[in-house]
Formats: structure tokens, C-alpha cells, sequence
């Protein structure tokens, strides 16, 4: 027995039909996936970060690391606390290229590494988060735009490299003997050098510009990046990363430690500002709103199943007061009351006793009395008020 093909009907769809709903879709999916292949033909190259000296691209340091291997000085990069400290030495530089992204903790094991080490500490537009521990009694001011600017100091490296492309931070500190403040912006300078008490310095720079390759052949700027970085045979290029496990305490801190404080007022503010809303925007409980229902219902069953939610919940003060108040309706027209004094003790008791001088019933307490104490209690209420309405209707 073979098995025969189904036969195409007019429904089944033709090449061109499908061709035709999927070529957006495989179009898309080529033009990201050339994307993709570009993008990573771009990346595989020597690109790095910013202040790399492996990247050669505009915003990399590449150039003035090849100048100084030109001239005899290796060039080391470290991304670790440890080795960078490991590293300082009378005859080696370190650069830190953002000291501050450096925790406390770090800034001072690196304070005390190299203010003994006996070298040269150049530090990257360092601000107020690192400045108080790397160099102590300097203060950071209010940058300034970055532009050639002439030395105006008696620093060799500042004279022999003449204007150069500075500006960022500027730096202020009380005067001392060896300290050269140069390339001043509006007064304070932006290239600061610091002399340590073992024949080493510290240079604060307040804008890394002259170490960029898009920057190292404008004005002075390849003189004085090569005479700052290259005053000692080895040179130390210290890129600080967030993976560094030196940037933990070491468990020391809880989780809300490391939360700024800004942020914990923040979230009061918005949990505050969520029960605010919730309480605006909550259910509020108001007098039933009846609806039409979806079917007809008979009169008596509504009013069986209303008596059985009553009697399930125990509602027997609302169940008397629903009674009392139908009985109330039924017997003003019959008394002549108006509808606006319906309820009213003083409007509809005079008219019943009128109506009925001499009736058994205690009116006040049967219109309008206490909630029943049990089911009995309120069952002698139903059949009292169906008593007192068939007297005033056939008085």
C-alpha cells in the first residue's frame, strides 16, 4: 500500500507567498548579524581603554609609551593594587590614571607605598574623593577649560617643554621649599609637583590631555609627557579596576554600608510617597450601589438568598434593620406621611397611634428599636411588623 501525497489546495501557500512574509525577517537578521561581525572586526584590533598605553586610538596613550621605549624606558601595565605597590622603587614612576576610583582602603596603602618608595608618583586629575590621602594639603578648586598655557614656574620639565595643552583641576596648596606650581589657570595651577621626604615627588596634573595621542603633537605637550613620565628607567602605568579584589574591605561592610545615603532618603521618599498612593487610590467601603442583573430573578428567591447571607454572617442587626425600614415605606403612604419623614420617629410614630389608638405594640421600640438578641428574637420582629402593617390596613 503506498501512501499518496496530499494535493496542494488553493490555501496552501506558494514560494513567492513565503518569500514574501519572511524577507523582512532574514533581512534584519543579516543586517545584524554584519553589524555584529563588524563590530567585533573593530574591537579585535588594538583598541583598550582610555589612558591605555596599548590603545592607539585617539583617546589612548599609546604614542608617548612608544617615545618613551624610544628612549630606554620600559613600560609596565598593571589593573592590580598589589602589583603596582610591588612595583614602586627608587627608579620607577608610577602613573595612576584615576586615582579616584580608588576605595580609602587602597588610597592609603598606595599613599604609604610610594611617599617612601623614593620615585616619582604621578597622579591623573585627582579630586577631592582622593586627594586628602595622596597628597595631603592640597586642595582641589573649580576646573578650568583646557588650553595652551605657558609654564609661568621654574620646573626644568615646565621650561624646557614650554606651553603646553593643560587645564581640568586646579590646585591649591600652602607653599613649600621644592614645590613647583605651573601652567596656572586664572591663578591656581593645573600641573602641581609635590616633594617627598625620600628624595621622591609626587606630580598632580590636572587634565591627562598631553598623554593622549590625539594631543602629543600639539604645542609642548610630547616634551613635558615624556619628561614627567621618563625621569626614571621604569615606568609603572596603573589602570585601577573595579575587579580588583583589593577594592573590598574584606567583608567589613554590610550591604546598606556600601549604599550611599543619598539613595537609603530616596527610597523613604518613595516608599513614603507608594503608601501615600495606595491609601489615595485604595477601595473605600460606601453604601451598596444595587446593579441589574444579568437574569430575572423571582422576588422570593432574592429574598431567600439575601436572609441566608444575613443568617450566615450572623447580620441580624442589618437583616432587622432592612425589615424595619420596608415596613416603615409600606406604612407612611397608608398614613399620610411624607416621603421625606418616612424614617423619622417624630413624623411616623403620632401617625401610627392615631391610626391606632388602641394597639398592643410598643411602636418606638418595633420601628425603630435595638437589634434583636438571637434568631428567635428576630423572627418575632418579622411577624410583629407584619401584624402592625395588616392592623393600619384594615383600620
Amino acid at each position: 500500500m503506498t501512501a499518496t501525497a496530499t494535493p496542494a489546495t488553493s490555501l496552501s501557500p506558494t514560494a513567492r507567498q513565503v518569500w514574501t512574509r519572511t524577507r523582512g525577517l532574514l533581512i534584519a537578521l543579516a543586517v545584524l548579524l554584519a553589524a555584529g561581525i563588524a563590530f567585533a572586526a573593530v574591537r579585535s584590533g588594538d583598541q583598550h581603554g582610555n589612558l591605555d598605553p596599548r590603545s592607539a586610538d585617539r583617546h589612548g596613550s599609546r604614542a608617548v609609551a612608544e617615545l618613551l621605549k624610544d628612549r630606554g624606558v620600559s613600560t609596565r601595565v598593571v589593573t592590580t593594587l598589589d602589583a603596582t605597590v610591588s612595583a614602586a622603587s627608587p627608579d620607577t614612576t608610577v602613573l595612576v590614571t584615576i586615582p579616584d576610583l580608588l576605595t580609602p582602603r587602597q588610597q592609603r596603602t598606595l599613599y604609604a607605598a610610594v611617599s617612601h618608595s623614593g620615585g616619582r608618583t604621578v597622579l591623573l586629575s585627582p579630586g577631592p574623593p582622593s586627594l586628602s590621602t595622596l597628597a595631603p594639603g592640597v586642595r582641589a578648586e573649580a576646573p578650568a577649560e583646557v588650553s595652551a598655557r605657558a609654564p609661568h614656574c621654574t620646573l626644568p620639565a615646565a621650561v624646557r617643554a614650554g606651553p603646553a595643552d593643560t587645564g581640568g583641576i586646579r590646585y591649591s596648596a600652602a607653599p613649600s621649599t621644592g614645590t613647583a606650581a605651573c601652567y596656572p589657570a586664572n591663578g591656581l595651577p593645573t600641573l602641581l609637583t609635590i616633594p617627598s621626604p625620600h628624595q621622591g615627588d609626587t606630580v598632580l596634573l590636572g587634565a591627562p590631555d598631553i598623554l593622549l595621542n590625539d594631543h602629543l603633537d600639539a604645542e609642548g605637550n610630547a616634551s613635558l609627557a615624556l619628561q614627567l613620565l621618563g625621569s626614571r628607567p621604569h615606568l609603572v602605568w596603573y589602570l585601577p579596576s573595579l575587579s580588583d579584589v583589593s577594592a573590598s574591605d574584606g567583608g567589613n561592610k554590610s550591604f546598606f554600608d556600601l549604599i550611599p545615603s543619598g539613595w537609603l532618603w530616596g527610597t523613604l521618599q518613595l516608599a513614603l510617597a507608594a503608601a501615600l498612593a495606595a491609601i489615595w487610590r485604595s477601595r473605600r467601603l460606601g453604601p451598596l450601589i444595587p446593579e441589574r442583573l444579568p437574569v430575572t430573578l423571582r422576588a422570593s428567591e432574592s429574598t431567600e438568598g439575601r436572609a441566608r447571607l444575613y443568617r450566615k454572617t450572623n447580620a441580624r442587626d442589618r437583616a432587622a434593620a432592612v425589615l424595619r425600614s420596608a415596613a416603615r415605606t409600606r406604612l407612611a403612604p397608608l398614613l399620610g406621611v411624607p416621603p421625606t419623614e418616612t424614617h423619622t420617629p417624630e413624623s411616623l410614630l403620632p401617625a401610627v397611634s392615631a391610626q391606632l389608638p388602641t394597639t398592643a405594640h410598643d411602636l418606638r421600640t418595633l420601628l425603630f428599636g435595638p437589634p434583636p438578641a438571637d434568631d428567635a428574637a428576630l423572627i418575632r420582629l418579622a411577624d410583629e411588623l407584619d401584624a402592625l402593617e395588616r392592623e393600619v390596613r384594615t383600620s
